[in-house]
């Protein structure tokens, strides 16, 4: 019976430090957020806006995605990366890009095609991409 006690107790102990580190990695709370916000015709080309938010627990000092371009056929029109630059803990954020040459009328998709640059303090180099949420509300598809 004090054999079965101990034995339990130590299982207890043993099992505890690993809770809150299982219960941290597996919350729906960390992650990136990135919306492609709005597409507007700009000199030249197309200004896409996207909202992005870092939901992680440490900051991101580099981002940068590579994304492929879709027009209305479904063909790829173009490949582009995108830096957003350093993405603060906690913080959200709006990032413009200015594509020469694209017409936004024509963009039918935009799609992540991986994570080029994700570099900080504690941020494995697939961070970004692992714990990457996408949405649109500009009405074009975007996702991975």
């Amino acid at each position: 019976m004090r054999l079965a006690a101990s034995l339990l107790v130590l299982t207890s102990l043993v099992a505890m430090p690993l809770a809150p580190a299982a219960a941290q990695s597996a919350s729906p709370e960390q992650h990136v957020s990135l919306d492609l916000n709005a597409l507007q015709p700009s000199e030249g080309g197309c200004r896409l806006t996207f909202v992005v938010a870092n939901n992680l627990a440490t900051p991101v000092d580099r981002a940068a995605f590579e994304m492929a371009l879709f027009d209305k056929a479904g063909v790829v029109d173009r490949l582009t990366v995108l830096d957003f630059k350093s993405l603060p803990a906690g913080k959200t954020k709006v990032s413009r890009f200015d594509l020469k040459g694209v017409d936004c009328a024509n963009v039918s998709r935009v799609l992540i095609n991986d994570a080029t640059e994700c570099t900080g303090a504690g941020t494995a180099p697939d961070a970004c991409l692992a714990a990457l949420r996408t949405q649109s509300t500009s009405g074009i598809s975007f996702g991975r």
